[in-house]
């Protein structure tokens, strides 16, 4: 296993998140904020994004997966649902990647049953090349090719989460 050099630096993923919360702040003044983090891979961005967003807001947790080490099984699994009550709140799902788009989907879908006021998405990382569900994503910091990538949170096998840069992974023989 080969973790090569940074994709994205400590530094371009800061200014990043800088600039996406301050157009999220903008966009939810006077709005009843309900921030959920989609867990395990969006912790770090989740918790560098929310300590910038200028506006009071909520925060909850939600963890649901359909990865198995390098590829998506296609079925969704949801291990942890949200206990705040979303209804009529404005709620903003932050994710760390969104790639075939199917996890992405069933959680938007799910907590729109909910009944909230507005949903948007928030994304660090989009890899358009692989989706296959086709998701509105409302902030997006980066758009990545079709490469595997560890880091800031992002995991091979749960490992490398603890990267604070984002790299492109190989698996050796």
């Amino acid at each position: 296993m080969v973790v090569g050099k940074p994709y994205l630096t400590v530094e371009q993923i800061q200014t990043k998140n800088l600039q996406l919360a301050g157009r999220i702040s903008n966009d939810y003044e006077g709005k009843d904020l309900l921030a959920v983090g989609i867990l395990k891979g969006a912790f770090m961005f989740f918790s560098d994004i929310v300590r910038l967003i200028r506006v009071p807001l909520v925060i909850d947790f939600m963890i649901a997966s359909s990865y198995m080490k390098f590829d998506t099984s296609g079925e969704v699994k949801m291990h942890y649902d949200i206990m705040e009550d979303v209804s009529n709140k404005d709620v903003l799902l932050i994710e760390d990647i969104v790639d075939t788009g199917i996890t992405l989907n069933y959680i938007r879908e799910r907590l729109l049953m909910k009944g909230p006021r507005s949903l948007k998405i928030c994304t660090l990382l989009d890899k358009k090349e692989r989706r296959q569900v086709d998701v509105s994503i409302d902030y997006i910091g980066f758009e990545i090719p079709n490469e595997f990538v560890v880091g800031y949170g992002l995991d091979y096998d749960n490992k490398f989460r603890n990267l604070p840069y984002i790299s492109i992974f190989k698996k050796t023989v």
